[in-house]
């Protein structure tokens, strides 16, 4: 099957998915939307929100469902992102997934090589940007001590409650938005996979693509989300009990889930590599013991056809 898709002259189209975001007092939402027909959107998704915060639940949702081929159109790029870090981002995170990005008024398409070196200028922007704010912090700060001020925050040193509950307040704001725009990295998977499966499992195959989360840090983020209204409730419901035997069960289908590509003899050597046992003893997992798990876990439901 492979092969006849390498060979296959006529590739399926691309889809363009719009998206529009229009702040609370714009008149111009109407427009977006003409123009995203305009250039070809079968589907456009709108949003309501100021482009000062990165909590978009409408583009959240978004980005996790775009697949490879997709091509993500925006009117300008302001309408996606509040910053060229940003921006960079989250198209970074499309173009690992195979999905391109089109800006309508701006020269950004990632589907071309023009398109490329406009970004690539764009990332070159903001490493200058990133260099110049620290080096005028720095200033700053030597510049503080020389007048025989110490740097940071008066109100925090003096534990003022007002000052305090400023920080936190501002650090809960900065949690949420790097939540919000990272989770078309790591929330579809945690879709797919919770509640049937524990939050040991999802990690395992958070991680195994590259991501680095531990239990504790992936389920305050998951119950974060759907505080904020971001993510569905059930995600974070208890997982159903299985007995202990079933560990190796489970632990086989979360592999597959996240790779259904995989052979039986790459999900044994992950196995190998996880430092997991045969059930029935041995140091190396057999290719006859990775089937039999991968059918009782079809059996069980964990994974589906």
């Amino acid at each position: 099957m492979a092969k006849r898709q390498a060979t296959d002259p006529s590739p399926a189209p691309k889809r363009l998915i719009g998206y529009a975001r229009v702040s609370s007092d714009d008149q111009v939402h109407d427009a977006q939307m003409d123009e995203l027909r305009a250039a070809g959107c079968e589907r456009i998704f709108q949003e309501h929100g100021s482009g000062a915060s990165r909590a978009r639940p409408v583009l959240t949702r978004l980005l996790g469902d775009l697949i490879a081929g997709d091509v993500l159109v925006v009117v300008r790029l302001d309408r996606l992102a509040r910053s060229i870090s940003h921006l960079l981002q989250v198209i970074e995170d499309l173009e690992e997934r195979g999905v391109h990005f089109r800006s309508i008024r701006d020269p950004i398409d990632t589907s071309t090589p023009q398109g490329m070196f406009s970004l690539q200028v764009l990332a070159a922007v903001a490493q200058l940007e990133r260099a110049l704010i620290a080096e005028r912090t720095k200033a700053g700060i030597k510049a503080a001590k020389a007048r025989g001020k110490l740097p940071g925050n008066p109100g925090l040193r003096e534990r003022r409650p007002e000052a305090v509950k400023a920080v936190s307040k501002a650090r809960e704001k900065l949690y949420l938005d790097e939540l919000a725009s990272s989770a078309q990295t790591w929330l579809p998977m945690v879709r797919k996979l919770r509640p049937q499966h524990s939050w040991d499992n999802v990690v395992r195959v958070l991680n195994f693509q590259g991501q680095d989360w531990t239990v504790e840090r992936l389920r305050r983020a998951v119950h974060r989300m759907v505080r904020e209204k971001l993510a569905e409730p059930e995600l974070v419901a208890r997982s159903p009990r299985r007995a202990p035997e079933d560990h190796l069960m489970k632990v086989v289908a979360s592999i597959a889930i996240a790779d259904p590509s995989l052979s039986l003899r790459d999900i044994a050597a992950q196995l190998d590599q996880m430092g997991e046992r045969p059930a029935r003893g041995g140091r190396k997992w057999q290719l006859s013991s990775v089937r039999h798990l991968l059918n009782e876990a079809h059996r069980f439901g964990l994974i589906r056809y």
